[in-house]
């Protein structure tokens, strides 16, 4: 049965919903100012997904996911001074720098990125996946991917394994409708992608991922499914995002009403209308939370402006495991 969703979860949804937010927006004004450089792919209209799964699921459990990676980042642990340094390839970032926003990656954190390739990330789920079975542990890997991922033939290859060797990993498919530009239905002539799973018995159904009861419930499902041995199960989470495909996107597949429509169901509004329904906290208590998240998010831009760029000769480590690698000439 899924876990029970209490007082405290709605007020844990609401407060990391919130940050996710607020950062994000942050991160959109600075990369505006050029203090963000390269591609920036932000979350904001998503937040729901990764409120709901982490409540549903454990720190031990990893997550993997493509290059819209922040949110899930945060909400998996990584802090919001570390990933505002990342974006500001600072070497205090998650990635000492290196990574920028489409590579967050954290091992303490049990979170495997940030992948900038579209669907690269689908058969590494399936590995790490496959890694907690072969250690004997009963942890499950949270491998997500857009829509525009969904049309890759790694999946079908991952997918085909995955239910042949019974890999314990939840694929999560974050339907947002237009991949980078262009919709689902000009794409693709399964527009349910969730049936996609049902030519390999996988277990698979649709989520409405703008409600984070609605998102912990069927990843908790989920979840259990593959901690039981039972192999992978598939989730299409269906949402949207407010913002473009990147800080580059003009944005003319659609419109400004349709945007609009999506806001009214705004998984953070959602949210605080149920705490204020069930009266699950004060004015003073939600006024506390947006104070909080504002003194976190204003701290990690200081932390990211006064830490160091990494060094020159930082080009020439972590590349490869052996340290006096003979074959490097600086």
């Amino acid at each position: 049965m899924p876990a029970k969703v209490t007082k405290q979860t709605y007020l844990e949804w609401y407060e990391l919903m919130l940050l996710l937010r607020k950062f994000e927006e942050r991160a959109g004004m600075l990369y505006g100012q050029q203090k963000i450089r390269g591609f920036c792919h932000l979350y904001i209209g998503q937040e729901a997904l990764a409120a709901g799964t982490v409540s549903a699921i454990r720190q031990e459990d990893p997550v993997i996911t493509a290059y819209r990676d922040h949110g899930l980042a945060i909400a998996k642990g990584v802090s919001c001074n570390e990933a505002m340094a990342e974006l500001y390839g600072k070497v205090t970032g998650c990635s000492m720098g290196k990574g920028g926003s489409m590579h967050f990656f954290s091992k303490e954190k049990n979170f495997y990125g940030g992948h900038g390739i579209v669907g690269g990330q689908i058969p590494l789920g399936a590995g790490i996946g496959f890694a907690e079975k072969y250690k004997g542990t009963d942890n499950v890997c949270i491998c997500f991917f857009g829509d525009g991922a969904a049309r890759q033939g790694s999946l079908h290859e991952t997918f085909n394994m995955a239910m042949t060797w019974k890999i314990p990993t939840v694929f999560v498919v974050e339907n947002n409708g237009y991949a980078m530009g262009t919709s689902v239905e000009r794409t693709s002539n399964v527009v349910d992608l969730y049936t996609l799973g049902e030519a390999y018995d996988m277990p698979s159904e649709p989520v409405d991922g703008m409600s984070c009861e609605a998102v912990h419930e069927a990843m908790s499902k989920a979840v259990e499914h593959c901690r039981k041995g039972k192999g992978p199960y598939f989730l299409e989470m269906r949402t949207y995002r407010y913002k473009g495909h990147s800080m580059s996107d003009p944005q003319k597949y659609r419109t400004k009403d349709e945007v609009e429509e999506y806001k009214n169901l705004d998984p953070i509004n959602q949210c605080l209308e149920t705490i204020k329904q069930k009266k699950y906290a004060s004015k003073k208590q939600l006024e506390e939370i947006e104070s909080r998240v504002k003194k976190e998010v204003d701290e990690c831009v200081k932390f990211a402006e006064d830490s160091e760029f990494p060094s020159d000769s930082a080009l020439y480590e972590d590349i490869y495991v052996q340290k006096d690698y003979p074959f490097i000439i600086e």
